[in-house]
């Protein structure tokens, strides 16, 4: 017999109180009902129920086992509702946040792909580098790159966030080439206003060998442009950079002094019962930049 059919019955039996009624509820007769109560004792080796001609009880283990079959019998529905909601399909708005650098050059990009495998879907993608309240601001998910705080947030871990030091080779013919972060003093290197003072430049524990930037920016993309028309040296997102680099526009400096890869994450609320939308960006995020995507490959 079907364990879980029997399960089914037993816990019928035990909710309505009589074989009788239980037939009733499960479109079963009588019979049937005690060929199922039979089945799992004989499973278990002991009896759930001692019964009389007036009444029927649980036994000690018959009422452990109720329990238990009730939470079974739960997360059954449970499943097959989260897949009914997955059949009905991903629909609604999705609001998500993301650091600008990653949005605009990755993201974006990435967003049209899903907004096309779902096309009752829509997106509002908030850029900029501030860390947004996730549940307070109303987003649905958030990138953030760094360290994590403690939170109730979950977060699944995305392809860490590496950096790159560029100069055009205009610049490094007209400035010479650095070979340690000390002799960036005699050069004109370019500031990211979103930086901490503290890690501004700071390749080494050196603080002497921080440069003074003649121009800064709250934006990376601006300071890119800059340091491929021959202004200085840039440090921003291997993201950002990578083009530029293959196309000969930047030339890759201080490899062994770029600051370690920062980890970025993909974060979220708890929740029982996560919508078909969320579910879905989430694993759409997972298989473009989650982890395992990158495994295997050489990296920079």
């Amino acid at each position: 017999m079907d364990k879980l059919r029997s399960m089914e019955v037993f816990v019928a039996v035990v909710d309505a109180g009589s074989f009788t009624a239980a037939a009733a509820l499960c479109d079963i007769s009588p019979v049937m009902v005690g060929k199922h109560i039979g089945f799992l004792e004989s499973l278990l080796g002991a009896r759930l129920l001692t019964r009389t001609t007036r009444r029927q009880s649980l036994t000690e283990l018959g009422m452990q086992y109720a329990d238990q079959c009730k939470a079974i019998l739960a997360q059954i529905r449970d499943a097959e509702s989260g897949a009914a909601r997955l059949r009905g399909g991903a629909r609604g708005l999705l609001k998500i946040s993301s650091p600008v650098t990653f949005g605009s050059e990755l993201l974006a990009p990435a967003m049209v792909d899903y907004l096309a495998q779902y096309p009752e879907m829509q997106a509002d993608l908030h850029l900029n580098d501030r860390l947004v309240d996730v549940v307070d601001d109303g987003f649905d998910a958030t990138i953030r790159i760094g360290t994590l705080e403690d939170s109730t947030l979950i977060a699944r871990a995305l392809q860490p966030y590496r950096m790159m030091i560029c100069a055009a080779p205009a610049y490094l013919a007209r400035k010479g080439i650095p070979q340690t972060p000390a002799d960036l003093v005699q050069h004109q290197c370019l500031d990211f206003l979103h930086w901490n003072k503290h890690v501004r430049w700071r390749l080494t524990e050196d603080a002497s060998s921080i440069p003074v930037s003649r121009l800064r920016s709250n934006n990376g993309q601006a300071l890119k442009c800059a340091a491929v028309a021959g202004f200085g040296i840039v440090m921003q997102s291997e993201i950002l950079l990578a083009s530029e680099v293959a196309a000969g526009r930047l030339v890759p400096l201080l490899d062994d002094y770029v600051p370690a890869p920062r980890p970025m994450h993909l974060l979220y609320p708890r929740d029982r019962q996560p919508t078909p939308k969320l579910l879905t960006f989430i694993d759409f995020m997972l298989q473009r930049f989650g982890l395992t995507r990158s495994a295997g490959t050489k990296k920079k």
